[in-house]
């Protein structure tokens, strides 16, 4: 009987000492992952070379906007070509080859300012500092154009205009004049557009 409660006793013993061990494995790991979190959330990288900001890595005509070279921006992912990326408020893709990474630099979360100003009454919400652009294409064109400028995006037979509206203004334009027939060559930064009477008909990538 004495020997029975003696294993019983060492038995339970073993059993809380593997729990415990198990704990502290699974603890360890859940600060390892929270450090993890925040080394990421706090990466930048400073870019290289100019860069367009897409909306959307499988769409290169969904450009945001021109990414100046020697600018700093926040890094939020990555796969083998584009790095995730937040610029001036906005969030996007560039090409990973445009920006060298600098784990030296810490900066405060994006997505804890975002909170902070969504929290704070005095804050304009998100939303609204993005629907006056809108507002303004919608009336403009109408809904369904406003939704394609508004998304960044381009297409064959635009205006001129609409281009502008979409893009922003070139970089540079290059215009020749023949009778009554005028093509312009725009660049935005790796990207020529070609406009032939103020009608958007055909681009392509310098890179």
């Amino acid at each position: 009987m004495m020997k029975n409660i003696i294993i019983s006793a060492i038995f339970l013993v073993t059993a809380l000492s593997i729990n415990g061990q198990g704990n502290r494995t699974n603890i360890l790991q859940d600060l390892e992952k929270s450090r993890s979190a925040s080394q990421n959330s706090n990466l930048t990288a400073t870019m290289n070379s100019a860069s367009r900001l897409f909306g959307d890595k499988n769409d290169l005509t969904s450009v945001i906007t021109i990414i100046p070279s020697g600018s700093v921006v926040q890094v939020t992912g990555s796969d083998s070509t584009f790095l995730r990326i937040i610029f001036e408020d906005t969030e996007g893709f560039i090409f990973a080859r445009h920006a060298v990474i600098d784990r030296n630099t810490q900066v405060q979360s994006q997505p804890e300012v975002r909170q902070e100003q969504v929290n704070t009454p005095e804050a304009r919400p998100v939303g609204q500092l993005k629907s006056n652009r809108f507002s303004y294409l919608e009336n403009k064109y109408g809904s369904a154009i406003a939704a394609r400028l508004y998304a960044r995006k381009i297409w064959k037979g635009m205006s001129a205009e609409m281009v502008q509206d979409s893009w922003g203004s070139p970089q540079k334009i290059d215009r020749v004049i023949n009778g009554s027939i005028v093509r312009e060559e725009w660049t935005y930064n790796n990207t020529w557009l070609y406009i032939q009477n103020k009608i958007l008909s055909a681009w392509r990538a310098l890179k």
